[in-house]
């Protein structure tokens, strides 16, 4: 008879995730790296309890002062350990709970792994209404963690202890798979958590989830062959999954040995250095001149590890020539057939090498590489005309942009979100390292970049990390400053202060509305609007009150400056540099934001016009 052993059920959760590991290319991982936690009465005398007594260095704890920051810094870690190794996340019940909600949507749409454990009411429902619990009148088994289900990809409430037997191995296996990942919840409902239950002695053994490289099938292979040999102007668009499965070294030789162009998304950045030749930057809505001119006239795209976002396709207008065929290599197969590609469903690092050995010898005509080098050589021109100084003016954002550049070099990351920041990166942006880029463009979500920039520095303590984002981001989730001094984390926080949320205020400026609700202005005049001056937040001032260096840069030199002193310093820093809320970057491309089809305002009606004409550039290739 098999040995068991008794154990609280929140003692059991502990005990199971410190031997949980992934495994790839023969190297192990250890899957849950630590827990991440705020404490209330729905989980401190149950999992608090349990973590404090068993946890140790198997499964280290790490205090937030926002349950929304904690899952960032957990998504994060996880995006720059490559999916190989995340954090768990507890909160208490009810707003501590639904505080996780965000950075559970964060994780799934990101295809990133995190395990949630929000306390929840009590299952033998003695104590109720319990503190923080919602009474939902339609039925007694809902609480606010429902909530997670649409945002998690596998969600589950633990009404017994033995119930973590089937559970548990089930949510792991979610957390490891590339095709699946995403956020993992397990509601644990308070007093189950401080239940015995019996469970098996090996129920606590190692386990280990590999995680295979498989490639696409013969026949896929061979069409998608004959259908790259056939092309005039081939484009290939790379995407996260490039970074995910490890295969920046074979995408870099496949373009070398073939010479196709390269665009990047916003997770792709860096899947191919700007220095390659076949390196066209960004593409899509936020991309840079030569890859979109390229882009348009493409007959066949190939589509790399890439969810095909909204503004990868520039609202499907980024193909515009007529013949145009999609290849698409991805792990998730629904990926793999958006826009009616041929899937080529595999691992990103497995399916780029055979389609090397299958294409042996071929590359783009003459013609076409020409092209590549002049769309090259003309977007250098291009950028180093929107980096340069302008007249009378201090300091635009594309020269922050421009100095964070060579300050970051080859051993540092640069991580951003959210708002007019990541248009500018993305197309200004020059990768020297695979890992000097990290954004959670995916949700867009204000608040990732200084929590998110604790999880890259837990995740790789060796690199600099600056945390890039502007004041309306900042002002929304800041407070995890405290908690990168409390860990004597060394980060440097880059604040680009345009007076408001600026990104918005330029696309409702620009669809002919007027400014309205979007600017940090005090109300004022005869209809008390937010109209008034702009309110004065001294940003350097409030960083050094919650334990951080601040300095303030106002010119490109004082911004050096500041750069390099952060560099040398000791903890957090925290540079605010004022920025014009009027400047910005040309685009290159279309995005679908309707405007309105009714106004009295000539703006908008124009705005309209020119949306409608838009509109007809969309295309459907199914």
């Amino acid at each position: 008879m098999k040995k068991t052993v008794p154990l609280s059920m929140a003692a059991a959760l502990v005990r199971f995730l410190q031997r949980q590991y992934v495994r790839r290319d023969g190297v192990e991982h250890r899957l849950i790296h630590g827990v991440w936690g705020i404490f209330g009465h729905g989980n401190v005398t149950g999992f608090g309890q349990a973590l404090e007594e068993f946890g140790g260095r198997a499964l280290p704890y790490h205090q937030a002062k926002n349950e929304q920051g904690m899952v960032h810094a957990a998504v994060a870690f996880a995006k720059a350990r490559r999916r190989l190794g995340t954090y768990a996340c507890t909160s208490s019940i009810g707003p501590g709970a639904t505080n996780m909600v965000t950075g559970a949507a964060v994780a799934t749409v990101n295809r990133l792994p995190v395990l949630l454990l929000p306390g929840d009411i009590f299952a033998n429902r003695r104590p109720g209404p319990v503190l923080q619990q919602l009474e939902y009148p339609g039925s007694q088994d809902v609480s606010v963690n429902d909530c997670f289900r649409p945002v998690s990809r596998y969600w589950d409430r633990i009404n017994r202890p033995e119930q973590l037997l089937t559970a548990l191995p089930e949510a792991m296996r979610v957390l490891a798979d590339p095709a699946e990942t995403g956020a993992v919840t397990l509601a644990l409902p308070e007093d189950v958590q401080a239940e015995t239950g019996l469970f098996p002695e090996h129920f606590f053994e190692k386990r280990v989830y590999d995680i295979g490289r498989p490639g696409c099938s013969t026949e896929t292979l061979r069409e998608a062959v004959a259908a790259i040999r056939a092309a005039k102007r081939p484009f290939l668009v790379a995407g996260g999954g490039v970074h995910y499965s490890d295969a920046t070294e074979a995408l870099a030789k496949f373009c070398a040995a073939t010479g196709i162009p390269v665009g990047v998304t916003q997770a792709g950045k860096g899947a191919l250095l700007d220095s390659h030749p076949s390196c066209l930057g960004a593409v899509g809505v936020t991309g840079t001149a030569a890859a979109n001119a390229l882009a348009l006239g493409a007959d066949l795209v190939i589509n790399v590890g890439t969810r095909l976002s909204d503004f990868t396709t520039a609202s499907k207008s980024q193909w515009q020539n007529p013949r145009v065929r999609f290849l698409g290599v991805n792990i998730v197969a629904a990926d793999a057939r958006k826009h009616g590609a041929l899937p080529l469903v595999g691992d990103a690092r497995a399916v780029l090498a055979q389609l090397s050995r299958a294409l042996a010898g071929w590359k783009v005509s003459a013609a076409y590489a020409a092209a590549i080098v002049r769309e090259r050589a003309r977007w250098d021109q291009t950028r180093a005309a929107l980096v340069a100084p302008r007249r009378g003016v201090p300091l635009t954002q594309a020269q922050v942009i421009d100095e964070l550049n060579r300050a970051c070099g080859e051993t540092g990351t640069v991580i951003h979100a959210s708002g007019g920041i990541p248009g500018d990166i993305h197309k200004l942006w020059r990768s020297q390292a695979t890992q000097d880029y990290h954004s959670e463009y995916g949700y867009s979500c204000m608040g990732y970049e200084i929590a998110g920039a604790l999880g890259l520095k837990l995740a790789d303590p060796k690199r600099e990390v600056y945390a890039f984002l502007g004041d309306g981001s900042y002002l929304m989730l800041h407070t995890e400053i405290v908690t990168a001094v409390q860990e004597g984390l060394r980060l440097t926080v880059v604040v680009c202060d345009n007076h408001g949320f600026g990104c918005i205020h330029g696309l409702q400026r620009g669809s002919g509305g007027r400014s309205f609700g979007n600017e940090f202005r005090h109300r004022a005049g005869t209809a008390a609007r937010l109209e008034g001056p702009p309110v004065a937040v001294d940003f350097a001032l409030n960083a050094e009150s919650l334990g951080a260096t601040g300095l303030r840069a106002e010119t490109v030199g004082e911004l050096r400056a500041a750069l390099a002193q952060a560099r040398a310093a000791d903890g957090v820093v925290v540079i605010h540099v004022p920025v014009p809320a009027d400047i910005r970057l040309p685009g290159y491309s279309w995005w679908d934001v309707p405007v309105s089809a009714t106004s009295k305002l000539p703006g908008v009606k124009a705005a309209r016009a020119a949306y409608e004409r838009a509109l007809r550039k969309q295309r459907f290739y199914y």
